[in-house]
Order: structure tokens, then C-alpha cells, then sequence
């Protein structure tokens, strides 16, 4: 399909084939036979440069878990230019950054009147890219692709109007492929219903990947699996009945009860610590935050070369040189890595195939030939 709509074009204009793709409009790809990794690094070093924040110290979460931002705090106004334009360039820098999604889309609803408040979270966050910078989504070769998405929500997030923030993700057997943080249109009156209307959206979602993944030629299971954190509103779409607690919510959002039925939406309950949606709709505390955006695929690689390959037990395949801070040794029969977050000191330690990750990380791994 590639190559022919190559062909296609090179009859109808003039055109040279640069190779593989490498950058595009802010996009960095670094690609061989078995990942891609998209990142956004130079991006993000020029937003930082243009709004004084190159040589800030960074941060661990993009946003501090106890602040809750509003319209009115009284705490001046700042500069809506700087403000709109620094909004424009985060929301941009989302592309390859679901990890910051959820801060963003809080920070946009305030672009009407910025504060000195709504400022400084700002700047937060580009403290927190700041440490960040070289981090994208590594894409990795999988043999068999199954369609699946995540959905959740932070019941009356909002303390202007109380409504809530609903997240959502969708990956391929792999990581993530699509995600979004936005503010529910409306106001849910209990935990259910803010999931229920969650699960819908992330239904729509799903329906229209799936046709876009059949347009490609990918033609996956006929059912689609949306996971929930929350078990009475996945009774609620099993059962379409409309009783007291349900018949006030918008016929809309009933969409999903039709596709469950039809067998095109399959709903599985998950637990909260495995929702990987829950970084979309608030903010974490930095042991579940860096466990959140592993999860999503979002990884750091290093400058040199060969960093972003593939641990497997064939070691041999694996440029070790390239790798800092790392030592090599022999065990039988296995490859085991252990990995320290600097941050949390929280050790990780993994068996079989895995990617390296961190600079400001300290790496011990032991391979076996």
C-alpha cells in the first residue's frame, strides 16, 4: 500500500525519496526493523528557551498533587500573551506526551484569564519538561496486534463548575496509540455516571480506529475491549434499563449499551493501580506517576546510538558500548536487569525482554550469552 501510493504521487509530482523519515514539524523519529521512537526533545528545548526556563531545576511530577487551580483566586493577573502562547506550545508538545496531557488540559481552560496562579503551574510543568526532554513513546514490533482501551474519570475535578475530567487511551498490544484529557460537557452526579460517560466517549474512539486500522488493512478481533475502573458502570451498559439513577443521564450517552449488545464493545473491569487512563484525569504522586507513563510507553533514550535497542536473552544484538553506566556479566540461562529510580528510589527489577531507560538512572545489568 506504501509503495504504490509512493508511485502514485511520483506520477503526479516531482518528488525524491530522502530515506527514512527522521524529522517532521517538531517530530523526531528514530526508527529500525524492530521500534520507533518519537520524541519531541528539540521542541521542548526551544520552548523552554523561549519562555527563560533552560536552566530551571526540574521536577518529578508535572503538577503538584495538592493544587487545585481556578478562575477566580485572587491572585492577579498575568500576562494573557505569554500565557496563550505558552499554552499553544504545550498543547503541541502533547503529541508524543500523554504524561503531560492531563496538566495541560487543565491549564487551557484559563486561557480566557490567566492568573499569576495559573502562570506559575505553568511553569511547573516546564520544569518538569525540563527533566524530561529526551523522553517520547517507543514503539516496538508486536506479532500479534489486539485493539484495546482504558477509560476513567476524576469526579467533579473542576471546583469552578464541578464537572468532571474524563481520560482515555487506546494501544496496540504495545503502547499508546491515541489518548485524550478533556473536561466532561456534563455535570455527573455520582462517581458511575462520570465513568459511564467516560466509557462512551472512549467507545466512539475505539469505533473510529478501528475503521481507520481497516482503511490501512488491518483487520483485528471484531470486538473491542475498553477497560473500567468501575463495575456499576459496566453493569449499567450491559443492562440499558433506565430506572431512577440512570434515566436523568443524556440519551447520547447510551450509545454504548446499543455496542455492547451488538457485541462490537466488550467492557472488562480493571483495578484502579492498572488503569492506565488514571494519568490522564489527575495528578499522581511520583511512584504511581513514573509507573503510570512507563505503562503508556513514554521512555527516555539517550543521545548516543544503540540505547534504545531491545534487551532480549540473544544479548549479542544489543550495542553495549553504547550504553553508560552499565556493566555486563555472565549468568546461566537468563538475562535479568535491575533498574533504580533515582527519583523514588524505588527499585525495578525485570527478567526477559525489556528496554533500557534513563540517563540519570543507575543501570546494573547482567546478561547471559
Amino acid at each position: 500500500m506504501v509503495e504504490s501510493f509512493k508511485q502514485e504521487m511520483k506520477d503526479c509530482f516531482e518528488m525524491t525519496n530522502l530515506g527514512l523519515l527522521n524529522y517532521f514539524l517538531g517530530l523526531e523519529v528514530k526508527q529500525n526493523q524492530r521500534e520507533i521512537f518519537i520524541t519531541q526533545r528539540r521542541y521542548a528545548e526551544e520552548t523552554l528557551k523561549l519562555f527563560q526556563m533552560q536552566h530551571c531545576n526540574p521536577v518529578c511530577t508535572p503538577m503538584k498533587c495538592s493544587e487545585k487551580l481556578q478562575s477566580n483566586d485572587n491572585s492577579g493577573d498575568a500576562d494573557s500573551k505569554v500565557y496563550i502562547s505558552l499554552i499553544g506550545r504545550l498543547l503541541y508538545l502533547t503529541h508524543t506526551r500523554p504524561d503531560i496531557a492531563c496538566t495541560v488540559n487543565l491549564l487551557s481552560r484559563f486561557v480566557s484569564k490567566p492568573t499569576k496562579t495559573h502562570l506559575g503551574a505553568a511553569k511547573y510543568l516546564l520544569r518538569y519538561i525540563a527533566g524530561t526532554t529526551n523522553f517520547g513513546i517507543n514503539y516496538t514490533e508486536v506479532k500479534k496486534w489486539k485493539l484495546r482501551g482504558y477509560s476513567d474519570s476524576d469526579w467533579g475535578g473542576s471546583i469552578d463548575d464541578r464537572r468532571s475530567t474524563l481520560g482515555m487511551v487506546f494501544d496496540l498490544s504495545s503502547w499508546a496509540i491515541s489518548w485524550s484529557s478533556k473536561k466532561q460537557e456534563v455535570t455527573a452526579l455520582s462517581t458511575t455516571e462520570a465513568e459511564y460517560v467516560a466509557a462512551t466517549a472512549a467507545t466512539c474512539q475505539g469505533i473510529w480506529l478501528r475503521r481507520m486500522l481497516e482503511d490501512c488493512g488491518m483487520k483485528g478481533d471484531k470486538a473491542i475491549e475498553v477497560w473500567c475502573d468501575n463495575r456499576s458502570a459496566i453493569e449499567i451498559a450491559k443492562n440499558p434499563t433506565h430506572h431512577g439513577r440512570t434515566k436523568h443521564i443524556d440519551i447520547r450517552f447510551h450509545f454504548i449499551c446499543g455496542l455492547v449488545a451488538d457485541g462490537l464493545i466488550v467492557l472488562k473491569y480493571c483495578k484502579s493501580e492498572d488503569q492506565k487512563a488514571d494519568i490522564l484525569t489527575k495528578s499522581l504522586l511520583v511512584k504511581k506517576h513514573n509507573y503510570m507513563r512507563t505503562h503508556l510507553g513514554v521512555e527516555e533514550v539517550s543521545s548516543k546510538e544503540g540505547c534504545c535497542k531491545v534487551l532480549e536473552t540473544g544479548f549479542e544484538e544489543v550495542d553495549w558500548s553504547a550504553i553508560q553506566g552499565t556493566q555486563c556479566g555472565e549468568e546461566k540461562g537468563r538475562l535479568t536487569c535491575q533498574l533504580t529510580n533515582s527519583m523514588d528510589a524505588s527499585p525495578l527489577s525485570i527478567q526477559g525482554a525489556t528496554h533500557i531507560k534513563g540517563a540519570e538512572r543507575s543501570l546494573a545489568v547482567t546478561a547471559a550469552q
